[in-house]
């Protein structure tokens, strides 16, 4: 049996899906999502899910988790030490993320040659800075070090105080920036290292607190995956040295959802209605877009590799305002949520009020909707009817317009799935797909603005859930060798070794697949050689004078994302 866990701005959902003869919800709730204390809100969904099954029968529990998104929305971020060697080229100041951010001198070029050696005395004086503001944390960048980590690891040396790689007295954790992923953005990977360690410490400590609450509620026997931005989880013990990989992975867990629980052909939307967002995906020829080049986190472009969805402030809970009075006054939603609904026990009339005035729902005390509609309307004006009438179009127009906008905004660059570019594509949607609470209580408004074939599957208010529980692992790595200086290296596993002057591509495409699948089993999971793809894979000749002295070869193997089974299959 698998659990799923999605923690939500609103709601925590989760599942317990039997998959004896198919793909079926053993059990499922929904519960208020704590943002001062996510764990409370994790243990309450798992006690009331372990009410309805045997703790026994769960083998996995898949979660997906807000923390590390809200501590740098919240500004609760830990001070980092970014410490970085670039060499010529543009100013790393120019994208500085934080206030003890150092510039040390030093360069390695593009194949991994040293060309000047890092500075010790500035590395020295950078170190002691960071450790006189009390800094713990430490980012080490080099722009190169995809091809040759020595500077990175002469400053988590310095850093550490150290010789063994295992024992640091001066630092609690150092993120390495060639062990982020291969590709060469060098403001992109700084980026990535630094929010990978500002929620670092946040995040284990809620590890430790998950596992811990396992163990005591009797399912210290389960094996715990973590939601991924990409669609894909990563193990909980993999996670805690990448925290960085799960930040936006709620979104995720939405397109993974609708993924399980319908077959997607052709071009279609995918509109995940929560309590406080609408998330929006695309799908082109049945497949979910992907950020190509990684997602942002706030201003800064990171290598998170992230599938596209876009999200807007409003949900079941956004809450109505109105500004002026009678036919002119103009009614809005959201984009702030500032409590529940009053029909919940809430102060401020939301979505979900004006839903229930309009007997399109009944959720909680729709009486008490009704008569703070009223109270509200007549404050500006209106009546009742008016002020839900005006809101629910405000909120389905909203959610339809910026469908619209992401459509052409996507229509303007290269279509990258999470399967292949294809090129020329033309993305025009034939379906739309809802999920999430308030899914079909606005089925009919948004069918009338889209005037497509609208659909809400089974399952729709736990999806999110299901998406989560029913999520494989995925990895990736590239592979960089260059025959002439007989070396290759995988930057991710930090594996180097020699090879000689003809190992060729195939033999790169070879070993991709075996470090990869290695790579899997050392986290206990088990995979098949036909979910290791080859997503890239190029071999150039160099050459000096009219002489070719070697080839420079890059291959890029990954495990794509996906469900491990779909309701389909059950059926």
């Amino acid at each position: 049996m698998l659990l799923g866990i999605d923690v939500g701005g609103t709601h925590t959902d989760a599942v317990a899906l039997d998959l004896r003869g198919g793909v079926s919800v053993a059990a499922s709730c929904k519960v208020p999502t704590r943002h001062h204390d996510l764990l409370s809100s994790v243990t309450e969904a798992l006690t009331a899910i372990l009410a309805q099954v045997d703790a026994g029968e769960v083998a996995q529990l898949n979660l997906s988790t807000t923390l590390s998104t809200n501590a740098i929305v919240q500004g609760k971020t830990e001070d980092v030490g970014v410490i970085v060697s670039a060499g010529p080229g543009i100013d790393p100041h120019n994208f500085m993320p934080c206030k003890d951010f150092h510039v040390i001198d030093g360069s390695i070029d593009h194949r991994g040659n040293e060309v000047r050696a890092l500075s010790s005395r500035q590395l020295a004086e950078a170190v002691d800075r960071c450790r006189e503001n009390e800094v713990r944390v430490f980012a080490a960048v080099s722009k190169f070090s995809t091809r040759n980590p020595r500077h990175e690891n002469m400053i988590r040396r310095t850093v550490c105080n150290c010789k063994s790689v295992d024992i640091c007295e001066h630092a609690d954790f150092v993120t390495l920036g060639h062990q982020l992923g291969g590709a060469l953005n060098f403001p992109r990977r700084v980026a990535t290292a630094y929010f990978n360690c500002a929620v670092w410490r946040l995040y284990n400590q809620f590890a430790t607190a998950v596992e811990k609450a396992l163990d005591e509620m009797g399912l210290g026997h389960v094996k715990v995956n973590v939601l991924k931005a990409d669609g894909g989880t990563m193990p909980l013990p993999q996670s805690r040295t990448m925290p960085v990989q799960s930040i936006f992975s709620g979104p995720a867990a939405s397109v993974m959802g609708i993924i399980a629980l319908t077959d997607i052909f052709h071009d279609s939307v995918i509109l995940d209605i929560g309590g406080t967002t609408t998330d929006i995906a695309v799908f082109a020829d049945g497949a979910p877009l992907i950020e190509r080049e990684g997602i942002d986190i706030g201003s800064h472009p990171t290598l998170v590799s992230a599938l596209k969805v876009h999200s807007i402030g409003v949900g079941g809970d956004s809450a109505i305002s109105v500004i002026g009075s009678g036919d002119e006054a103009e009614v809005r939603v959201g984009p702030n949520r500032l409590g529940p609904s009053v029909c919940l026990g809430g102060e401020r009339v939301t979505l979900t009020d004006a839903l229930n005035f309009e007997s399109i729902c009944a959720v909680g005390d729709a009486e008490k909707s009704r008569q703070a509609m009223e109270a509200f309307a007549a404050t500006h004006g209106m009546t009742g009817a008016t002020l839900a009438r005006r809101a629910i179009d405000r909120a389905s127009d909203a959610i339809h317009e910026a469908t619209r906008a992401l459509v052409d905004e996507i229509n303007s660059k290269p279509v990258y799935t999470i399967h292949e570019l294809i090129e020329g594509k033309k993305i025009v949607p034939k379906k739309v797909y809802l999920m999430g609470g308030p899914a079909q209580a606005l089925k009919a408004e948004l069918f009338r603005r889209f005037q497509l074939s609208t659909e809400v599957p089974e399952n729709y208010d736990v999806a999110n859930a299901i998406g989560a529980a029913l999520t494989r692992t995925t990895w990736e790595l590239e592979l960089f060798a260059d025959t002439q200086r007989h070396v290759l290296f995988i930057p991710t596993l930090s594996y180097r070794e020699n090879v000689p002057s003809g190992y060729s591509l195939d033999d790169a495409k070879k070993d991709a697949v075996n470090q990869l699948t290695m790579q899997l089993g050392s986290m206990g999971v088990f995979l098949q050689p036909e979910d290791a793809q080859i997503t890239h894979a190029s071999s150039f000749n160099m050459v000096e004078g009219y002489d070719q002295v070697g080839k420079n070869i890059r291959v890029k193997c990954q495990v794509r994302p996906g469900v491990v089974k779909t309701f389909g299959e059950a059926r």
